[in-house]
């Protein structure tokens, strides 16, 4: 098993549930709230396609989830698990990021979500701009990241 395969592995319809029941709060609130989404439906969706990963931590709970769509639109939602193991989950992710092979990841995340922004400047993003988006008009910061592999 690589390194890579103890904390990440391919996503699977219970730890989709698993992470849709047990959201951080700033991550429902983003999914919600920001992107007029329901967890419970879009992230088994998201399980049947089977592109995605799931982490898990130390103690073997689910730590979120995470994927890259097709234009390199990369996202990742999480419990409250990464809280009581956050080098380890930092480590894996970038890790996981790091592996990825498309010339450019990207995305935009809620301002609010200041776990998330903190992961993405560890794991080496670039904030491009802010402005509001969604059903509600939420400030979100659009964020990239260039694969400098040759």
């Amino acid at each position: 098993m690589s390194k890579l395969d103890q904390y990440v592995k391919p996503i699977t319809k219970e730890a989709a549930l698993e992470v849709a029941y047990n959201l951080r709060p700033d991550d429902l609130r983003e999914v919600v709230e920001g992107h007029g989404l329901d967890p419970f439906l879009i992230l088994p969706k998201v399980a049947q396609e089977g592109s995605a990963v799931y982490f898990t931590v130390p103690d073997g709970k689910t730590a979120g989830l995470a994927g890259v769509g097709d234009g390199g639109e990369i996202w990742m939602l999480c419990t409250p698990a990464i809280h009581r193991y956050p080098i380890t989950f930092a480590r894996e992710a970038k890790r996981w990021v790091d592996s990825r092979t498309e010339p450019l990841l990207w995305n935009i995340v809620d301002c609010r979500n200041t776990a998330h922004l903190k992961l993405l400047k560890f794991i080496g993003f670039k904030f491009l701009r802010k402005f509001n988006h969604g059903p509600n008009n939420l400030p979100f910061i659009e964020f990239c990241r260039v694969c400098t592999r040759p």
